[in-house]
């Protein structure tokens, strides 16, 4: 399926990049199943490029209102997980 990812203007090509592919990674996680590392690895880089929680939390919404699917959520459960899992929303 097709969502709308938010993002800045004020972001560069590179960073756009990177917060669509941890979108993407959260979308896997609801569709069929994403490695928890790889899931937690692009959140890292994520917030690099989104430090604050507010801001994180402004975004995860936008992303949630369009796809149904919850950054917050998806994050927690793999946090709270071992290593290497299968994290299926």
């Amino acid at each position: 399926m097709e969502y709308s990812y938010p993002f800045s203007i004020d972001w560069t090509q590179d960073e756009i990049v990177t917060v669509i592919q941890f979108f993407q990674k959260i979308e896997q996680a609801y569709e069929k199943g994403t490695n928890r590392d790889e899931l937690l690895h692009e959140y890292r880089k994520f917030k690099k490029i989104v430090p604050a929680k507010s801001d994180e939390k402004i975004y995860g919404k936008e992303f949630e209102d369009s796809s149904g699917y919850s950054l917050y959520k998806t994050v927690k459960k793999a946090k709270s997980t071992t290593s290497n899992q299968l994290i299926k929303m």
